[in-house]
């Protein structure tokens, strides 16, 4: 099973949305489609799904066009798409059938899915009375329904307070290990470290990076150093050439050019007595990466 993403292009009057953006996805797992907003992530699904002609380009899931009349396919959008005056359970169902289910198949999994993502509660009330984080969580279900091979995730995690997203962060591990390919969207780097072993980065429509996590991160190098300590070190690490990257509530961050400076660093901090609870060389995270990849493309 492949998706394949040839040279999509797609303009919106004189604007162009997504600039010959090609990938491929080859194996089950979750695959990151990342950039900041407008950058052309949701345009982007849009032509793969068929709800957008692209201007030029093609998409295929195991060589055939997806489309509307497709039924392998799951797509949760960014935008709320949950009917607010009918009931939880009514409506999954309802999705279901849509997708080819009979109505008791539909039903049980609807149940299942309901239960979870921890809302089962809820399932004869209406979605206006649930919260914005609930409601999400009926529409991701609606998504799933109909156990779909391929799914498509954009900014899955919007509008989730902490307990809601560990909800979703295990239902993403779960489907990833039942054999699911995951197409996640989302600006939220930090998410994307999490799930994505392979991505493709967009920037004002372009393709900026693409590839492997594992060998994207590895490319730059240990470049950061995470240190914890009681002591006020800012004065030794300027003095040692470190650059501060990011001060957080118990602990520092700073910008290093290699393990010989991080190890050097370390060495005077002890002959001064100073010993670190925290000492951590590490590669840049993917939001830096982003910032200096959006950077060099202004």
């Amino acid at each position: 099973m492949s998706l394949q993403v040839n040279d999509l292009f797609k303009k919106f009057g004189d604007k162009i949305a997504v600039d010959n953006i090609s990938f491929e996805v080859t194996r089950s797992g979750v695959f990151g489609l990342i950039g900041t907003n407008g950058a052309g992530k949701t345009t982007t699904i849009r032509m793969i799904l068929g709800i957008l002609q692209p201007d030029s380009g093609s998409s295929t899931w195991n060589g055939k066009a997806v489309s509307c009349n497709t039924l392998d396919y799951g797509y949760l959008p960014e935008e709320r798409g949950v009917y607010l005056r009918t009931k939880v359970l009514e409506q999954l169902i309802y999705f279901g059938m849509l997708r080819g289910m009979n109505k008791t198949d539909a039903a049980k999994s609807s149940l299942l899915l309901l239960d979870r993502l921890d809302i089962s509660e809820y399932k004869n009330m209406t979605a206006e009375k649930l919260s914005k984080g609930n409601q999400q969580k009926v529409q991701i279900a609606s998504t799933l329904v109909h156990n779909p091979k391929l799914i498509f995730l954009d900014e899955p995690f919007s509008g989730l307070d902490p307990l809601n997203a560990e909800s979703l962060r295990n239902l993403i591990s779960e489907l990833v290990d039942e054999g699911k390919f995951i197409i996640m969207s989302s600006h939220q780097m930090k998410i994307v470290e999490e799930y994505c072993e392979d991505l493709v980065m967009l920037h004002r429509s372009k393709t900026i990076l693409s590839g492997k996590l594992k060998d994207i991160k590895g490319a730059y190098g240990h470049t950061n150093l995470i240190i914890q300590t009681k002591n006020d070190i800012s004065e030794a690490a300027k003095n040692c050439g470190l650059e501060l990257v990011e001060r957080r509530a118990n602990e520092d961050e700073y910008k290093i050019n290699g393990t010989d400076m991080a190890n050097k660093f370390l060495t005077e901090l002890i002959s001064t007595g100073i010993c670190p609870t925290k000492y951590e060389i590490k590669e840049p995270s993917l939001h830096e990466i982003f910032i200096e990849k959006a950077g060099t493309e202004e």
